[in-house]
This record gives C-alpha cells, structure tokens and sequence, in this order.
C-alpha cells in the first residue's frame, strides 16, 4: 500500500493500522446489534477480514485487528475483563494465517489450487479454535453465569464461516485482480531501529 512511498517506515506501518482500523469499524459496528450472548459475542461478519489482515498486512494487520476488536467492545458498552483475552485472541487469529503463509507454508500464498484452499481452510480452522481456547476460558471464569458451550461454539463459527465464505473470495480478489501481495516476515536488517 505505501510500498513506493517516501514516509518512514513506522509512520507507514500506524497509517496503515488506522486504515484497516477504520474498515473494521466500518464492517463491524452495524453488526453489534446481533449478540448471541449480549455483552459478550454476537455474529461477526467482520472476521471476514482475520486472513486478510494477516496475510496481506502481517503485523500492522494483527495489531489493527486487535484494536478494532477492542475498540468495539468499548463502543458497544462489551468491554469486559475477559476483553484482554479477547485482545490477545484476536492478535493471534490474523497472526497464524501471517505465520503460516510467509514462514510455515513451503509453496507461496495462492488460493487457485484445491490443495491451497484446503490448505487456507485449515489454517482457519486452527486460528478458530486458538482464538476460543483463548477467550472462553477467561469468559467462563470471570462469567460464570455466561454459557461457556454456546459462547466457544459462537467464537468457533464466527472464526471459520465468514473467514471461509467471505475471506477466501476478498483474498483471490485482492490477490488476483488488485495486486495485493502477501506480507513477508520482516528479517533481522529490514527491523526498525
């Protein structure tokens, strides 16, 4: 996105996380109004952008994934004790497809084959059940009133289903008609100082 552009690097990587910030928020706030568990989960479509954000942004994507969550849960009045799990989760979910796709994965990111579908669908599933080992147990601790089978069933379905149905068209699009490019891990030369 600012790949050609002049700007220091740290300036590129917060103008980039308050963009995908802003497209969060955007998918995500009209959506608040469907809870599941009011005050605590609700249908997501939002996670649609998890293997986006990791994949074609790498960290500034984890990072503005976390946030936006966070920010949300502030906005929509679910801001929770359990909403530190919930930070940490969402870090995570968009960080395993980043992981996977730029250190794990021996073939490059591209969603034409069977084997590569296959290959994404895993990937989220995994990220799925990570972010609801991460948030249910702190949910049903500090909540115990808070149904912990419908809560990880919720996480479970919001983290996979739109990721899958949605996620995986946005990424061809993005991959094969914009141009988008996978982020790469950063080497040890290309860090900031």
């Amino acid at each position: 996105m600012f790949r050609n552009s002049s700007l220091h690097p740290a300036v590129k990587n917060i103008l980039l996380i308050l963009i995908l910030l802003i497209v969060f928020m955007v998918v995500a706030i009209p959506f608040k109004v469907m809870s599941i568990i009011p005050g605590f989960t609700d249908i997501r479509p939002v996670m649609l952008f998890q293997p986006v954000y990791g994949i074609f942004f790498g960290i500034p994507g984890c990072i503005a994934f976390a946030i936006g969550n966070l920010i949300g849960d502030i906005i929509s009045d679910s801001l929770r004790w359990s909403s530190i799990a919930g930070f940490a989760a969402n870090f995570a979910g968009p960080f395993l497809f980043y992981i996977f796709w730029s250190k794990i994965s021996k073939t490059p990111f591209l969603l034409r084959t069977g084997k590569s579908f296959l290959k994404q669908t895993a990937v989220t599933v995994i990220s799925a059940v990570t972010q609801a080992v991460l948030i249910t147990p702190a949910v049903v601790l500090i909540y115990p009133d808070v149904s912990g089978q419908v809560f990880a069933v919720t996480v479970l379905l919001n983290c996979s289903v739109f990721p899958i149905m949605l996620g995986i068209p946005l990424m061809i699009l993005m991959h094969e008609e914009l141009g988008f490019k996978p982020s790469k891990r950063l080497k040890k030369s290309d860090k900031l100082r």
